[in-house]
Order: structure tokens, then C-alpha cells, then sequence
């Protein structure tokens, strides 16, 4: 397979279609077929996306395309920053349209909401684990559609009933023995009708899903020819970085830039509104430059807060009022008057950064004609028109090459980097490569907000579960995202997602959510988003009613998911291959959490051991995913690995604070990552499923903080609340 991440983009990809259609010969496709009786030349050139006449349309209409060559052109609708979703995307391709892999040429899909929309999301992103989920069926349509016409244009050519006729490898295939490639095709299936019905394969038939296989974009990546932004090259392209107040609404107030001048390579000083660039000939001149100014900043009114009173403030929010309610059912407030015993217990997880090894890299180059962007990033749209209000241009103007990504996590989602870079590079006449030093990226990120929650749980007489009151406080990322998508009471959908409806059955429940809007940081999402927020707050609690009812983890949840019957089969897989209830010696414990997130069920059991000084060791974890449908078990069990080591860090080490309204940590040394010396191995066990396929690569992320504590609480007898594990005193050894 090849990747075309530098293609130039056209302002009307409307034109392109048409030449492409008419001039150069071939057959183009879409996912949603809406022109059933038309062949897609006709759909396309006449009635195309770019007539507002195409509301059902959905990512990829008419942008999956055969060349007269037989090759296969994929206008990919997700950005690849290392989750393997064009891989995967490419097989489901493959599997239906009965090509290789190999034959598959990949295209980044253009800024275009009403082609690239993401069902799920609601606009053109990539995040959430939605890629194969919502593109797993009108793909498979797509690739199946393009197969059923090349099969019956062959024969017509041959004068031959089609249900004797089979497509393989790039090729029709006659009873008789007779061939012809899709190259040889695809001017005749262009005249095609759309199909009324496409038939898709059944799971017998797979041949490419399900199966192993190298991820597509390895091989680049391990030999070095893959190109990040961070990699980008251009002709008469300058290097620039920048120095950004360190506090949260403070503006630049004087620059003495004589030192900086004198640095070799510097060629321009620019001044922003709230930072300084400095621009050179090369990226080590640029960095040389910005330690060399003396800056004076007009710091604002967030100068004076630290972490404590953000910390107040949201312990204040959880005092008062309950909030809106995000789900209620029973009486609560009655079973807690009336039960047998209750508990009650806090939580709490801090700010974090995204800290993706890529740091925020973007290529600007501001012309009379257009502005022109070279950029990873997770939202297109978002990205095109943040840059032509930064340059005062119509987003029609403004021309977006995505490239590939060097982590993202939920970063790249936010645009405030490439607004930065814009607006330097309108100062000058060539293009600008703004790269953030790595403290600039720590300490000007947008953050994982920091959330505390309290429940109270009302029990039987033998401690089963009756019911729990949940309130949570925290900040609200979608207000701040896209506020028009929060209601009038404040009740932010992610804040609240699997608190609302947790997988264990109960009589009585009251779910509600305080906002607290961070007052010198701002706030976005995270790996794992909502989920892993409340992942980690219900499954420490559970596990400590488990323990209050002198219950064993694993059969106290149990009984509590009749309701999940998936979730029961992935627990009981994780706690069988971990060896659940066998002998452990001294200072060791096994910890347990479930969770259904994404659209699949995955357990996680891990086994620590704990020295009486607090060292820690994180021996083994075992993971047990049911997925569903799963495309490739290779990729399925790499996300789970890398997920949940990316957790893992997050959970033992990481933490963001403030004093003075200033980040306080700013590179690796203080905003540690787990190392190799570190990572313990990761067993997954997938779960055969005939289901849809659910999201993967945020899962492991989400789960592994409680089961960590949980196992922390077996080993030691010491329950954890608060993360990081560094912050009661652990290390790692």
C-alpha cells in the first residue's frame, strides 16, 4: 500500500470529480449510495456533495475510486496518529471490494463536514474510538457495491448470467477460466445503476477480517521514511517557536530583543498579543533566539491561583446544591434513611497533560490568494476555520494537507497552535514552521480537568447494593468545545458518561454534575475521555463495598451484571487466565475493574507488589476484551497494551499543578512516563464475538487506574483516592 500524505488539495474537489469521471476514465463510489437507478458519473458530476443536495450523505461518498490501472484510490476519512485506524479501515475495504491491501492507495480526507462526517461524533474528527465503528457497515456497503458492478459489467461484456461470475484479488473471474481486471472494467461499471440491494459477505467468507496482519503504516514508521509535520520540509520554508505568557489571559507587555538578534540564524522578532516568536533559518536557532529575549509580561488577574484553591473550589461545588441530574431512579434519599448499613466515600484525579512525543508542530504560509496549512490534527474543519479567522480569509481560502500525527490523545483536537502559527506567518512572505519547545507544549496545553466525586451507597443486611447517590464536580470540556451542545442546566454528556448508567444493576440511583470552570487553566479532552473519569470513580467504590461486604471483588460484581452478560464473560475470562483467588505470597494483591465503554466490554485484573516503604511494583496485567466483530487481532491487542501503559503512567506518576497561576511542571523529568525498566507485560485475551465492532483504542486506557488501586488496596490494606499513586507516596522500583 501506498500513502499520499502531501497531495494538494483543490478548492473544488467538485471539479476534480468531474475530470476524474470524464477525462481520465473510472469508476468512483460512495458510502451512501442515495441515487439509487443512477449510475455514480451521473451522481456525482450532476448532483454532487457540493449541491448542498445530498443531506444523507455520509463519509466518502464517491471518494472511494478504480483507475483504469486497476488501482484503488482511499479518500480516508480518520487521521492515523498510531492507532492503526487506516489499517483498519483499509481491510474492511478490501475485505468487500475482494483486492489486497497492497493495491489500496490512501488519501487524507480534505476538510468537507458534509462528506467526512463522523456519524457518531457529529462532525469531522477523529477521537472517541469511532473510526471503525461508524464507518464499519456503509464501507463494507461501498466496498461490496463497487464489486457487484465490476462483476456485472463483466458480464455484460461476456454475455453471462453475474451469479456465475466471482471477483478475487483485483480480478473477475469466469466459470470458464477468462479474467479481466477492474482496470479493464471500471468505464463500463461507471454506467452502471446503483445496486437496490448489496449483498455483504458473511463471516465465513472473510478472508481479511479477522485475520492477522502488519499494520500498513509500520513499515515507514520503523525505517524512517514516514513524514510527521515535525519532519516537514519546504522551499524557502523558516523555523520559528514561541514564548507564551505563562499565565492564562496575561498579554505580553515589552521585549528586549538585542540578544536575540545577535544569536547566528535568528531573522525575525514577532510580536503577539499574549507571546513572542522568534523566527530562524533552522529549529535549534529559533530556541536559541527565544532563551536569548528578555520578556516582561503583563501577568493578569490569574496570577494569584494555585491548586489549592481550584481543589477548594471544587470541594465547594460538591457542599452545595446537587446539580443538574444526569439519571435517577428509585428513592435514593429513602433506601439511604432505610438500609441496613451505607457507605460513603471521595474521589478525586488531577489535571493532565497530553504530553504526545510530536510536540504541537504546525506549517502556515499566508498568501494573496490562500492560506496554506501543513498540519496533523484531529478536526479538519475546526482546523480550516480557525485558520482563516486568524488571517481574516474565507475558510474557502484556506487549504488544510493533514498529516500524519506523533501522538495526539485528545490534543490535536484543539487549534490554538495553529492559530498561533497563522498568525505569524501572515508577518512575513514564506512559509513558517512553528514547533513548540517541549515546555512550551507541557506548560500551554489544555487539560484533562481535575474532578472529585462522592458517593453514598445504601446496603442489605449482608451487603449487597441497593443503590448509590453520585455527584460529581469538575469542569465541563463540551461547555468550553462546543458549548451551543450543552443544555441550559449545565449537564455536560462526557462528565457524566458510564456514571449515568453504570453496568450494575440497582434499585435506586441519583447521578448528578456540578461545573466548575478551572480559573487559570483551559480544559479539553483526554485519552479516554469521559470514561476513563468515571471508570476509575465507580470501580474503586465498587470494589470497596465488595470488600465492606467481606465479598470477593470478582463475585460481588458479578452478581451485580446479570444485565451484561458480555461483561460477566470478559471478567470471568481476566480473572481465570490472572489465576483470581490463587495464593499470593506477602506484600502482593490482585485489583479488578469492568467496564462497558466505546461499544465493548473489557476487564482488567492487575498483581502488584507493595515493600513497607511504599515501593511499587507492577508485575502483571491481564486484560479480557470483547470487542465484537474484531478486523485485526494484531491491532486489537497492541491498542490494549499501549493503552493501558499509557494509563498506567497517568495513574502512577502524573499530575498537573499550579502556583501563581504558572503550570508547574514543564518537560519529562517532572511530568515522568513509565519506562521500560517499568512496564510490566500485558496479556490480552480476546473474546470471540459476532457483535458490531466496538471502539478499542481508548479502553485500556480508561480501566487500568482502578484496577491498579484496587490491587494496591489487596496488597498493602491502604485504599488509594487520590491520583497519582506518587502523591501517597509510592515509587516505583
Amino acid at each position: 500500500m501506498s500513502v499520499d500524505s502531501n497531495a494538494p488539495l483543490s478548492p473544488s474537489r467538485r471539479q476534480l470529480l468531474k475530470v476524474g469521471a470524464l477525462a481520465a476514465g473510472g469508476l468512483m463510489i460512495g458510502f451512501a449510495l442515495p441515487f439509487s437507478g443512477r449510475s455514480f458519473a451521473e451522481q456525482v458530476i450532476n448532483e454532487g456533495p457540493e449541491d448542498g443536495r445530498t443531506p444523507t450523505a455520509t463519509a466518502l461518498d464517491a471518494f472511494i475510486g478504480i483507475d483504469r490501472q486497476g488501482r484503488v484510490f482511499f479518500t480516508v476519512p480518520k487521521i492515523e496518529m498510531g492507532q492503526g485506524a487506516q489499517s483498519g479501515l483499509a481491510t474492511i475495504l478490501a475485505e468487500e471490494l475482494e483486492v489486497g491491501l497492497e493495491q489500496i492507495t490512501l488519501k487524507e480526507a480534505p476538510p468537507n463536514e458534509q462528506l467526512y462526517n463522523d456519524k457518531l461524533l457529529n462532525f469531522q474528527a477523529t477521537g472517541g474510538s469511532t473510526s471503525i465503528r461508524s464507518n464499519w457497515e456503509p464501507l463494507r456497503r461501498a466496498g461490496a457495491a463497487a464489486r457487484l458492478l465490476l462483476i456485472q459489467a463483466a458480464a455484460g461484456q461476456w454475455q453471462l448470467p453475474a451469479d456465475q461470475l466471482r471477483a478475487e484479488n483485483g480480478r473477475v473471474l469466469g466459470p470458464d477460466g477468462r479474467s479481466l481486471g477492474y482496470g479493464e472494467l471500471v468505464d463500463a461499471a461507471a454506467q452502471l445503476p446503483v445496486p437496490e440491494n448489496v449483498p455483504l459477505k458473511t463471516p465465513e467468507q472473510f478472508r481479511l477480517i479477522g485475520q492477522p496482519s502488519r499494520r500498513l503504516d509500520t513499515p515507514d514508521k520503523v525505517d524512517g521514511t514516514a513524514r510527521f509535520t515535525i519532519d516537514l520540509t519546504l522551499p524557502g520554508m523558516k523555523h520559528a517557536s514561541t514564548l507564551t505568557c505563562p499565565v492564562l489571559g496575561g498579554r505580553l507587555a515589552e521585549v528586549d530583543e538585542r540578544a536575540a538578534r545577535q544569536v547566528p540564524g535568528v531573522r525575525e522578532v514577532i510580536r503577539l498579543d499574549n507571546a513572542v516568536a522568534v523566527i530562524g533559518d533552522h529549529t535549534w536557532a529559533a530556541f536559541a533566539g527565544l532563551r536569548a529575549l528578555e520578556v516582561r509580561w503583563d501577568l493578569g488577574e490569574n496570577a494569584d491561583i494555585g491548586s489549592d484553591a481550584m481543589e477548594r473550589d471544587l470541594h465547594r461545588a460538591l457542599d452545595g446544591d446537587d446539580g443538574a441530574v444526569a439519571n435517577e431512579a428509585g428513592d435514593i434519599e429513602q433506601a439511604l434513611k432505610e438500609a441496613a448499613s451505607t457507605f460513603e466515600a471521595e474521589y478525586e484525579m488531577p489535571f493532565l497533560a497530553h504530553a504526545a512525543l510530536e510536540p504541537m508542530t504546525c506549517v502556515a504560509q499566508v498568501r494573496p490568494d490562500a492560506v496554506e496549512l501543513w498540519v496533523g490534527t484531529q478536526v479538519p474543519v475546526r482546523a480550516q476555520t480557525a485558520a482563516a479567522e486568524a488571517a481574516g480569509r474565507p475558510p474557502e481560502q484556506v487549504i488544510v494537507n493533514n498529516q500524519l500525527i506523533g501522538g495526539a490523545f485528545g490534543r490535536r483536537l484543539e487549534t490554538d497552535f495553529i492559530t498561533q502559527a497563522v498568525a505569524i506567518a501572515a508577518k512575513v512572505d514564506y512559509p513558517v514552521k512553528l514547533t513548540w519547545t517541549r515546555e512550551e507544549d507541557t506548560t500551554h496545553d489544555l487539560y484533562r480537568p481535575h474532578y472529585v466525586d462522592r458517593f453514598a451507597a445504601a446496603l442489605d443486611g449482608e451487603g449487597r447494593l441497593l443503590g448509590w447517590r453520585h455527584h460529581i464536580a469538575g469542569a465541563s470540556v463540551l461547555a468550553r468545545f462546543a458549548p451551543a451542545a450543552v443544555p441550559p442546566n449545565g449537564l455536560d454528556g462526557d462528565a457524566v458518561e458510564v456514571a449515568m448508567h453504570p453496568i450494575y444493576a440497582m434499585e435506586h440511583l441519583r447521578v448528578s454534575y456540578t461545573p466548575v470552570p478551572p480559573k487559570a487553566l483551559l480544559q479539553s479532552w483526554w485519552r479516554g475521555v469521559g470514561p476513563l473519569r468515571s471508570s476509575f470513580m465507580l470501580e474503586s467504590f465498587i470494589d470497596e463495598l465488595a470488600l465492606k461486604a467481606e465479598r470477593d471483588p470478582v463475585d460481588y460484581r458479578l452478581e451485580r451484571l446479570a444485565l451484561h452478560p458480555r461483561a460477566q464473560r470478559v471478567l470471568r475470562r481476566a480473572a481465570e487466565q490472572a489465576g483470581w483467588g490463587e495464593a499470593l505470597p506477602a506484600g502482593r494483591g490482585r485489583g479488578v475493574a469492568v467496564q462497558f465503554v466505546f461499544g465493548s466490554y473489557l476487564a482488567t485484573v492487575v498483581e502488584v507488589e507493595v515493600g513497607e516503604d511504599k515501593a511499587l511494583r507492577v508485575r502483571r496485567i491481564v486484560s479480557a476484551i470483547d470487542c465484537g466483530r474484531v478486523i485485526n487481532p494484531v491491532s486489537v491487542r497492541a491498542q490494549i497494551e499501549g493503552g493501558t501503559l499509557f494509563g498506567l503512567s497517568a495513574a502512577l506518576f502524573n499530575e498537573i499543578t499550579l502556583a501563581e497561576g504558572r503550570v508547574q511542571q514543564t518537560n519529562f523529568h517532572d511530568y515522568r512516563q513509565l519506562r521500560i525498566s517499568d512496564a510490566p507485560p500485558v496479556e490480552v485475551q480476546l473474546i470471540d464475538s459476532s457483535e458490531e465492532p466496538g471502539g478499542v483504542g481508548e479502553a485500556g486506557t480508561a480501566l487500568i487506574a482502578p484496577a491498579l488501586v484496587n490491587a494496591v488496596a489487596a496488597a498493602s490494606g491502604t485504599r488509594v483516592r487520590r491520583l497519582p499513586l506518587v502523591r501517597a507516596g509510592y515509587h516505583v522500583v
